[in-house]
């Protein structure tokens, strides 16, 4: 199987290699990302904050109030917050760094009070893994003691959440609908598994961070239960039973993949080679259709192979962080293409978005593609 990875990769760079460049350059990728940020900041609630429960439509995602919403809010915020970090505007005073000030403010009142709304609906771990990475940023850019101290002892409170609301068999799902027990009682989720096992690493760096090698090992063996011959992943292992089910081919699982590839390969697991990665980014640029026709429908998983609007933007993100695991002479082509996508997707108003959902989508939208491009930037790349 290698072998023919190798040459599928080989000849994607070679047919790269032989085309005229877009006409895209670096200038675009920073009048992107000042465009997107340019929207945040006028985003942003009062309070520091991005989102809400307002803007609904004919059929919701179940979000029972107040938890469901403080989590998403919560979740939402640490994403710009990461995004404003990483867009570089936030370095000089002006707009960007006001609202990433703000952002921050809300994030460390706010953080450690997330719940799950109910027994059922567990969104608060999706606010723990994005509210880590954010941290991490955060950390990053300040090199005062006592803030740095503030933020490991966040992150650490984090990590203890999601160790409380680990699914029983490792990793971590959304929803309980089975039983609503203290330890939820419901299979793992393959792609939430993977953007928390992402935080981890990320978060593993810092001194002082305490990361149990147990609650790691078991969500890495939950995603390896889920992972099929062809690297393409189940939605959830409770559809272990259903493995060729459209949701679980390669086509649905596109948007997936690239995390759980990604959370695979920097948690040290040698089956995800170069050459997997490539093929996988490869699928993304051949099959982008399958998550295109998704985007911005409003009913979760109504497109073909039950593609949700909502995996368009995290696909993109985590296979930009899937080329950057590649070897530097590797990298242009693919992120060339991931960057072309994302540019091409920008909105007239600056925001980038896949699913109509409150108004939270354009914030979290606009994140995941100002982190994209702002790592095929930093990257080097060069169109």
């Amino acid at each position: 199987m290698n072998g023919s990875l190798c040459r599928v990769g080989a000849i994607f760079i070679a047919l790269l290699s032989s085309v005229p460049a877009t006409g895209r350059a670096d200038e675009d990728i920073d009048q992107a990302i000042s465009r997107g940020i340019g929207f945040l900041v006028a985003d942003q609630n009062e309070n520091g904050s991005w989102g809400s429960a307002r803007q609904t439509k004919g059929l919701n995602i179940y979000a029972p109030v107040p938890g469901a919403h403080d989590a998403f809010r919560a979740a939402v915020t640490a994403m710009a917050v990461s995004a404003l970090c990483d867009s570089g505007l936030a370095e000089t005073e002006g707009p960007a760094r006001t609202a990433l000030e703000k952002g921050e403010v809300y994030l460390l009142e706010h953080l450690p009070r997330i719940r799950r709304a109910t027994a059922d609906a567990i969104y608060n771990v999706w606010t723990h893994a994005y509210g880590i990475q954010a941290l991490v940023d955060l950390y990053e850019r300040n090199s005062d003691a006592g803030k740095r101290k503030t933020y490991v002892d966040l992150i650490n409170g984090q990590i203890d959440l999601l160790g409380r609301y680990e699914s029983v068999d490792g990793g971590w799902g959304y929803y309980d609908f089975r039983v609503g027990t203290a330890k939820p009682s419901s299979d793992s989720i393959s792609f939430t598994t993977a953007t928390c096992l992402v935080a981890f690493r990320e978060a593993s760096a810092l001194p002082g961070v305490v990361l149990p090698q147990a609650l790691v090992d078991r969500a890495i063996d939950s995603i390896e239960r889920q992972q099929k011959d062809d690297f393409s992943y189940l939605y959830g292992e409770y559809l272990d039973a259903v493995p060729m089910r459209g949701i679980n081919r390669p086509g649905g699982s596109l948007g997936r993949s690239q995390a759980c590839n990604h959370a695979l390969r920097i948690w040290g697991d040698t089956t995800i080679t170069d050459e997997v990665l490539e093929d996988w980014l490869v699928r993304l640029r051949d099959r982008n259709g399958w998550l295109d026709i998704g985007r911005k429908r409003p009913i979760p998983h109504e497109a073909w192979f039950q593609v949700a609007g909502y995996f368009y933007y995290y696909g993109h993100y985590y296979a930009s962080r899937c080329v950057s695991l590649l070897p530097r002479e590797k990298r242009p082509p693919y992120y060339r293409l991931v960057a072309d996508l994302i540019l091409s997707k920008q909105e007239t108003d600056g925001s980038w978005w896949d699913f109509p959902f409150y108004t939270y989508h354009q914030p979290y939208g606009t994140s995941f593609a100002v982190m994209t491009l702002a790592r095929c930037r930093e990257n080097g790349f060069s169109f």
